[in-house]
């Protein structure tokens, strides 16, 4: 046993502290005495001093298994700086070392110099280094992050699964395992994989008082977060993104909009990322943009916010990624960006994997949704997830509890819902039973005869964006459920069937802003209103945007165009609030590319800048977001390429892309008004008749240029692939 004089004169001594925080004490006298483990600590309570501390007053060399090298080289440079004049007392062992330093890392060990050695999982498997560790003095094992262990915690990682077989190969000593987020079924896990079954638990709140939580409608969002960060000038914060193009992307959004911030993922260079991060904890910029593979033991306390750009994975990995916020106890501000349309990709990638990982993985979104589209406090969800009870109903520190949202006795509706989906013999998606609902008879509905259903526009006083909200929040209170094999097919569940059975009253939310992804002018507008409601830029002026309105009205008359093909709402409303006065600032108004600028601009932007004169107006220049060149190296090449007259396949493989991803590639070229003819592809592909209906549907009857409505409208007789490529040719000839 460790005399208790030494372990606190060490703390004072090389950590410089007096007291320690909650169970730490607990903790590194249960190590230090032999006993195994188990340490479910929140980020920023100190759980690496809970091995550094004993690493230093134990006998032998502590071995620290850790799943990032930027957090090894943050934490060794920590420990050494705390010991000055002895870099051998810390080191790291991974793929990043060259032979030399390999080799100054063994001879530090032999010798008995280094009290903590940092190891990958990946690296713990390899031969040489097992055969290393048996020749030393091991003091005890920590595995931090050791939710990675359980295929049920948010960044499972196979090497993690052989660390138990490991240490019994190299020489058992006392285990620690640390995590600041795992569910009890991941604890359990942990305890299990690493066979310490009569580990010591020690469990602190998850609670964290100075973080707010707020989820905000995904629509518009890198307008949104730019005026953020600018109304938080020279705060440090982190933005996630689930893929390292958005991360690219977006940090590039905010350099050309006078933001310092840099990217930080795994498809960069080791040297880049270690230079970005040193970028951050140096405060020489604000903001780094990463995917999850940053913040993990990320020593900065004075993260002011963070904010998810897309939705995570699961509540795990957005508790751990919010808790970089605010380590400090100071102020920590937690934004994310939700769309149920981010939940239904999600689920589509899960598509092709085994039938256990699918169910994994999907009750893991469907809590995220269940969290992103709660009434109830946010603060309280989350610690109930954890397995803590939150006494109190409201935390007044999340976005439910300052702005709580009005709800409605349900009952009634979601018998409806359960009733259709009962009566008919064959399951459907999500939408198509709001859109049955709703009366809403369009192609799919009528080819099925379902038109013909006496729950047929039974509900149609609401839209059918109201019934999928319905049918959503039944999701969420397992009172429905989705088939796994069969992508997005809804079916009640038996608790369903009880509630069918026996109705009792059923809070749901009254009004959902979020978007559920949809294009048209109607979603537009809701979603302009959501954005106002929390304050961000919605038509600042309605005399001018009264006015835009009437000039769209004139022009679409005389053009024979519909109004949402020359500018649509969002677009009118930012007009409205920035006051564009050429073409150039016309363009940073949102769906106003070069070509609709070119277009349909001029008589726009003489009415506003008519109006500014007269009524003499002071400019927000600071609202207008300047956009990013959109002309890659990539997106020059597939432009050439159809000029050239090259099949898209042959581009895709060229690009090694998949043809969804060039389609998507090409819409958004398309979108930014540069024309493509893709005539010569459509007439080898696409029957001519089909070209012509598809091309009237877009001239003469679309609400909105959007895919997916003009795919519920037009049928199962045209494929998606055709009419995305009919609305690209449409775009390009009528809309740009």
């Amino acid at each position: 046993m460790t005399d208790p004089a030494l372990i606190r004169s060490t703390l004072k001594e090389f950590f410089g502290y007096d007291s320690f925080k909650g169970d730490q004490l607990s903790i590194i006298t249960h190590l230090t005495e032999g006993g195994d483990a188990f340490v479910l600590m929140p980020t920023g309570a100190g759980k690496s001093l809970c091995y550094q501390l004993p690493a230093l007053v134990m006998e032998g060399t502590a071995i620290v298994i850790s799943p990032l090298i930027s957090l090894m080289k943050n934490q060794v440079d920590a420990i050494r700086g705390f010991v000055s004049g002895n870099e051998s007392i810390a080191h790291f062992l991974n793929s990043s070392l060259n032979k030399q330093q390999v080799m100054e890392v063994r001879e530090d060990l032999l010798s008995g110099r280094t009290k903590l050695l940092y190891v990958a999982p990946e690296s713990l498997t390899k031969e040489e280094n097992v055969a290393l560790l048996k020749e030393i003095k091991i003091a005890f094992y920590a595995i931090d992050e050791a939710h990675c262990i359980s295929e049920w915690g948010h960044d499972f990682r196979p090497e993690y699964r052989r660390i138990r077989s490991l240490i019994e190969d190299i020489g058992r000593a006392p285990i620690i395992a640390l995590t600041a987020t795992a569910t009890p079924k991941v604890q359990s896990d942990i305890l299990k994989n690493l066979g310490i079954p009569g580990a010591r638990v020690f469990k602190s709140s998850f609670n964290r008082p100075n973080l707010y939580y707020e989820v905000r409608d995904k629509v518009d969002q890198e307008k949104d977060i730019i005026k953020f960060i600018k109304q938080n000038a020279g705060k440090s914060g982190i933005i996630y993104c689930l893929s390292r193009k958005k991360v690219e992307e977006l940090s590039q959004l905010l350099c050309i909009n006078g933001i310092k911030a840099v990217p930080y993922h795994a498809g960069l260079d080791a040297r880049t990322r270690s230079e970005n991060q040193d970028k951050f904890l140096m405060e020489e910029i604000d903001v780094v943009v990463a995917t999850i593979a940053f913040g993990m033991g990320i020593d900065k306390p004075d993260v002011r916010f963070v904010i998810h750009y897309d939705i995570p994975k699961s509540i795990e990995s957005y508790y751990q990624e919010t808790g970089r916020a605010g380590r400090d106890g100071e102020e920590g501000v937690c934004i994310t960006y939700y769309s149920y349309k981010d939940i239904q990709k999600l689920e589509k990638f899960m598509q092709g994997k085994p039938v256990s990982e699918q169910e994994i993985g999907r009750q893991l979104l469907m809590e995220v949704m269940a969290y992103a589209e709660s009434s109830q406090c946010r603060r309280k969800l989350l610690l109930n997830y954890f397995g803590e009870d939150y006494g109190q109903n409201s935390c007044g520190c999340c976005d439910n509890c300052v702005h709580p949202k009005p709800t409605f006795d349900g009952q009634e509706e979601m018998r409806l819902v359960i009733g259709l989906i009962r009566s008919l013999p064959e399951r459907f998606k999500l939408e198509h039973l709001a859109n049955i609902l709703a009366g809403k008879g369009n192609a799919i509905i009528k080819s099925y005869h379902h038109d013909l259903l006496p729950q047929f526009g039974a509900g149609s006083a609401h839209s059918e964006k109201f019934w999928c909200t319905v049918i959503h929040q039944g999701i969420i209170l397992h009172l429905l459920d989705k088939e796994i094999e069969k992508y997005g097919l809804i079916y009640v569940t038996p608790q369903g069937l009880d509630f069918y059975d026996h109705p009792h009253p059923l809070p749901l939310v009254e009004d959902r802003t979020f978007s559920d992804g949809a294009d048209d002018e109607d979603d537009e507008e809701t979603a302009a209103a959501a954005v106002a409601m929390r304050g961000s830029e919605a038509a600042g002026d309605p005399v001018l945007l009264s006015m835009l309105k009437d000039l769209r009205k004139d022009l679409s008359r005389h053009l024979r165009l519909q109004p949402w093909i020359i500018f649509g709402d969002p677009a009118l409303n930012d007009m409205a609030t920035l006051y564009p006065c050429t073409l150039e600032e016309l363009r940073g108004c949102q769906g106003v590319g070069e070509g609709k600028a070119r277009k349909f601009g001029q008589k726009f932007v003489d009415l506003i800048r008519k109006y500014v004169e007269e009524n003499e107006i002071e400019r927000p220049d600071d609202f207008v977001i300047k956009s990013a060149p959109t002309k890659s190296e990539g997106k020059v090449y597939i432009i050439q390429s159809i000029d050239r007259r090259l099949s898209l396949e042959d581009i895709a493989q060229a690009r090694g892309l998949e043809m969804e991803e060039l389609m998507s590639e090409i819409e958004g070229i398309v979108a930014t008004g540069t024309k493509l003819n893709l005539d010569y592809y459509i007439r080898q592909n696409i029957d001519e008749d089909v070209v012509d209906d598809i091309y009237d549907y877009f001239r003469e009857d679309a609400g909105s240029d959007s895919v997916e409505d003009a795919i519920r409208e037009l049928g199962p007789d045209y494929e998606e692939m055709e009419i995305r490529l009919v609305r690209i040719k449409f775009l390009c000839e009528i809309a740009s």
